[in-house]
């Protein structure tokens, strides 16, 4: 019986809100492992759309317990709201299926004004966040200064971590110019929500030792994707956090050895939300289109994504670095009314070609990508469930894309339904 894990092999928005929930009818525990509240997942379940930010996908699916570890960032007020919008939807959430770990690291105020300051006055120069507080939060926790859920549970804990981080950040904000943030407001309005966060609130490590033990199937979640790591994506245009395979051990509070299946989410073309490289970027009709028929913008931001042909050499390369058994890829149907379809297998910078993508960012932006073109199949694959249903030149994309970047497609999705997919490899059961 495998444990999963499922993460984006590109730069997030693969599709991997279906395909999460499409495993959790499996699963018994569905856990997020780090990110904040911009997951975006998008699920449409029996004609009822839910966009989650920061829930994890087992939430809407009843008899699931869904966790939120350690490795995670929470606004406790999106928290709550979140909860109170699934809810109106007719989805049960309680102590009984929602679990946060106690030493997850909050999101507070002066993180979003931090980030929106900072975003603003980087110019062309910006990240391209999504303006949550998310980096400046996960900044805190790495120096030490974060307030934690388990701080919320005293009074005097509470004081003294907030005049810790606030010694930081109004020293950081007088120097731009900024008004002091006050800490007896803050600290009230923590008190007043932690009896409604630490409720949910259990040592996390415990419980998924737990539910090993008692041989349930574990499902972690990741946010965004491979190509926004902070230590293996195209650095400095990146998340805060890892969401390379590993990080769902560290976390969770669990060891790599609960990592029994690693499923990379990998959609039929690329994306990007946000600023930072794109050797496989079409500023033309074509890359419109894939917007267009892909409905391309972002669930949390509405940003729209820019678009491009499939990169076989990063997806090749994501694999490597984070050790995946297996794609599921996803979005085949937006390809379906392209004359032509091309995919990167290789790169040229300064006349030299290569196959990876450096790690310098100015390298990253020079490198040109070098093609090999398939001829479309221009016939509707939305909601074809067999493989030998495929037209035949989309099994040929299909082939040579398995064949370069060298691992095994498990499944393909053919459309937004959870249904429209072709199950070739369970995760569960390989």
């Amino acid at each position: 019986m495998n444990n999963v894990v499922v993460i984006g092999s590109q730069w997030g928005d693969e599709g991997k809100g279906k395909i999460v929930d499409w495993l959790s009818s499996e699963a018994d525990v569905v856990v997020r492992f780090q990110g904040g509240h911009n997951a975006g997942h998008t699920l449409v379940i029996d004609g009822v759309t839910y966009k989650l930010r920061l829930l994890p996908s087992g939430i809407v699916r009843k008899n699931k317990i869904s966790i939120i570890g350690n490795g995670v960032v929470i606004d406790p007020w999106a928290f709550l709201d979140e909860i109170s919008e699934i809810k109106s939807k007719g989805v049960k959430v309680d102590v009984d299926n929602l679990i946060i770990s106690e030493s997850a690291n909050l999101i507070l105020p002066f993180h979003k004004e931090m980030d929106e300051i900072r975003e603003d006055a980087a110019g062309k120069a910006k990240i391209g966040t999504t303006r949550r507080g998310i980096g400046p939060a996960y900044e805190d926790k790495v120096g030490r200064r974060s307030i934690r859920i388990m701080d919320l549970m005293s009074e005097k804990n509470l004081n003294q971590r907030l005049e810790t981080v606030l010694l930081h950040h109004n020293a950081i904000r007088r120097g731009l110019g900024k008004k002091i943030f006050k800490k007896d407001k803050l600290k009230e309005d923590l008190l007043k929500i932690a009896p409604h966060i630490l409720k949910f609130s259990k040592p996390v490590w415990k419980k998924i030792y737990e539910f090993k033990k008692n041989n349930k199937k574990i499902l972690f979640e990741g946010a965004q994707g491979i190509l926004l790591d902070v230590d293996h994506g195209t650095y400095p245009f990146v998340t805060s956090s890892n969401t390379v395979a590993s990080a769902a051990a560290t976390g969770s509070g669990c060891g790599p050895n609960s990592i029994n299946y690693v499923l990379g989410i990998t959609k039929a073309y690329t994306t990007r939300v946000g600023e930072g490289p794109f050797p496989t970027e079409l500023k033309n009709d074509v890359g419109e289109k894939l917007g267009t028929r892909g409905k391309e913008f972002g669930t949390v931001t509405s940003r729209k994504r820019r678009c491009g042909w499939f990169d076989g050499v990063l997806v090749r390369q994501t694999i490597k670095i984070s050790g995946i058994d297996g794609i599921a890829l996803t979005k085949l149907d937006v390809l379906d009314e392209l004359d032509e379809i091309k995919m990167c297998i290789a790169y040229e910078i300064d006349g030299k070609e290569i196959d990876y993508l450096p790690a310098a960012v100015e390298d990253q932006l020079k490198v040109k990508p070098i093609y090999k073109s398939f001829e479309g199949w221009k016939t509707e694959t939305r909601g074809i469930k067999k493989f030998d249903d495929l037209p035949k030149n989309a099994k040929a994309y299909i082939n040579e894309l398995e064949k370069f970047i060298e691992t095994k497609i498990s499944s393909i999705s053919t459309s937004p339904e959870r249904n429209d997919t072709i199950l070739i490899v369970d995760p569960f059961k390989s």
